[in-house]
C-alpha cells in the first residue's frame, strides 16, 4: 500500500506526495570505516520540561543527546562534540558546552568510539575591552578541559578573536600560545561567515586568498601540533586548492555541505576527510556509501552520497546559520527524539514550507528511516501550524 501526505507549496496550496522510502534496517554490529577519516558534528536534544524561559536558559535531554552519539558511533563515524550544530554559539553556552564535552567523552570511551570536542573561546561576554591575552586565555582554560577529560581538541574558531585581532600577526600570535600548550595534535576550524556572520575577516583578511595564506603560514610553523583543518566555506575549488598546499602530514577536513561527494572522493591525486553537519542528517547513507568506497566501489558510493545533496543544501540555504533547525526537524522526523523543540527556540527559525521539503527531500534522499512514523510526526507539525 502506497504511503502518501497532503504536503504544503507555494501559493497556499497542497499537493499531495507519495513516499518512497523503505523502513531502515539498523545494522547489528558496529560499522567500521577506513578509507576516510569522517566526524559527524551532532546536535543536542532540548528538555523542554526543564526551563520556563527557553531564550534565557538551557534544558538538555541528556538520554537522548547522548543515545544519538551512540548511533553515529555504531554507524562508523566519529563524533564532533560542541560544535556550532549543537548550537554551540547560538544557544548552548560554555557552561553547558563544558558539561556536554564531559558526558559525551565518558560515552566515547565506554564503546571505544571516536570523539574530538569544540574548544573556543565563548566564555568572553562582547565588550569592546577584550584582547588577545584574553582570547589566549579562554582558549587555554576550555582545551584544558578537553584534554582533562581525554578527548581531542578541535581549535573552534573565535568571534572574540574575530573583533580583537587588527592583522594577521595577531592570529599568529593567539594560535602560536594555544598550540604550543597543546598535549596532541588539533584539527583547526575556519567557519565561513555563511555559518557565522560574526566570524567575517577570519585569519586577519576579507580576501580569501589572503586569509588562506595566513591560516596555512601557521600550519606550516606549528604543522606537529596540527592534525588537521576542517574548512567551512561552501567552495569546492577553494578547498581543493587548500588541501593541494597543506603539508603532507595534516589532513583536509571538509566542512563544505554542498560539495562532499566529490570532495571526500577526491581527484585521484588528494582527497578530503570530513567533519561535516550534514552527517548527523545524513548518517545511515553516508555510512553505507562509506563503507562501499572503502570496498573500491565509487560508483555506488556517488549514487548513496549524490542523493542526499539536494537535502543538503536545502537545509544549508541561506541563511546558512539557521541549519540546525533542519538537522533536529530530520532527526525528529526520524525518531530520535519525541519532540521539535531545540534550545533557545530555534525551532521557529525556518518556514513550514521548509520543513515540508526537507521531509521531500529526505524521503528523495533515503534518509527518511521510518516513513510511517514520519508521516505521522509531519502531519502534526502542519497541524500545529493550521494546515491540514
Amino acid at each position: 500500500m502506497s504511503l502518501t501526505i497532503q504536503l504544503p507549496a507555494a501559493g497556499r496550496h497542497l499537493k499531495t506526495y507519495t513516499v518512497k522510502s523503505q523502513r531502515w534496517a539498523a545494522p547489528t554490529a558496529p560499522i567500521s570505516i577506513k578509507k576516510r577519516k569522517v566526524f559527524s558534528a551532532v546536535h543536542v536534544v532540548a528538555d523542554p520540561w526543564a526551563v520556563d524561559d527557553p531564550l534565557r536558559d538551557v534544558g538538555i535531554d541528556w538520554e537522548h543527546t547522548l543515545a544519538y552519539r551512540h548511533h553515529i558511533w555504531r554507524l562508523g563515524l566519529s563524533v564532533a562534540e560542541a560544535m556550532d550544530t549543537a548550537q554551540r554559539g547560538m544557544g548552548l553556552g560554555w557552561p553547558h558546552a563544558k558539561e556536554l564535552i564531559t558526558r559525551s567523552v565518558k560515552e566515547a570511551r565506554a564503546v571505544g568510539g571516536e570523539i574530538a570536542c569544540g574548544a573556543g573561546t565563548d566564555q568572553l561576554l562582547p565588550a569592546p575591552g577584550i584582547g588577545l591575552d584574553d582570547v589566549v586565555h579562554a582558549y587555554e582554560e576550555q582545551c584544558a578541559h578537553v584534554e582533562r577529560e581525554g578527548g581531542r581538541i578541535i581549535v573552534m574558531a573565535s568571534r572574540a578573536l574575530a573583533r580583537a585581532a587588527s592583522s594577521p600577526d595577531d592570529y599568529a600570535r593567539v594560535y602560536e600560545r594555544v598550540l604550543e600548550q597543546v598535549e596532541q595534535p588539533v584539527i583547526l576550524h575556519w567557519l565561513g561567515d555563511m555559518f557565522d556572520p560574526n566570524l567575517e575577516g577570519y585569519w586577519g583578511s576579507d580576501q580569501l586568498d589572503e586569509a588562506m595564506e595566513s591560516c596555512l603560514n601557521i600550519i606550516r610553523q606549528h604543522e606537529s601540533k596540527v592534525d588537521g583543518i576542517k574548512l567551512s566555506l561552501l567552495d569546492a575549488s577553494k578547498e581543493v586548492d587548500m588541501r593541494r598546499r597543506l603539508p603532507d602530514s595534516v589532513r583536509m577536513y571538509t566542512g563544505d555541505d554542498f560539495h562532499y561527494p566529490e570532495l571526500i572522493e577526491g581527484d585521484g591525486r588528494h582527497y578530503s576527510d570530513a567533519l561535516l553537519g550534514i552527517f548527523d542528517a545524513i548518517a545511515p547513507a553516508a555510512s553505507r556509501a562509506l563503507v562501499d568506497l572503502d570496498s573500491g566501489n565509487t560508483s555506488a558510493y556517488r549514487e548513496t552520497m549524490d542523493k542526499t545533496v539536494s537535502l543538503a543544501r536545502h537545509i544549508f540555504k541561506s541563511p546558512t546559520f539557521s541549519y540546525k533547525t533542519g538537522v533536529v526537524f530530520l532527526a525528529y522526523l526520524n525518531g530520535f527524539q519525541p519532540h521539535f523543540r531545540m534550545i533557545a527556540g530555534a525551532e521557529s527559525h525556518r518556514s513550514v514550507l521548509h520543513l515540508a521539503k526537507i521531509f521531500e527531500l529526505a524521503d528523495e534522499g533515503d534518509v527518511l528511516l521510518n516513513p510511517e512514523l514520519a508521516v505521522r510526526r509531519m502531519r502534526l507539525v502542519l497541524q500545529q501550524a493550521g494546515i491540514s
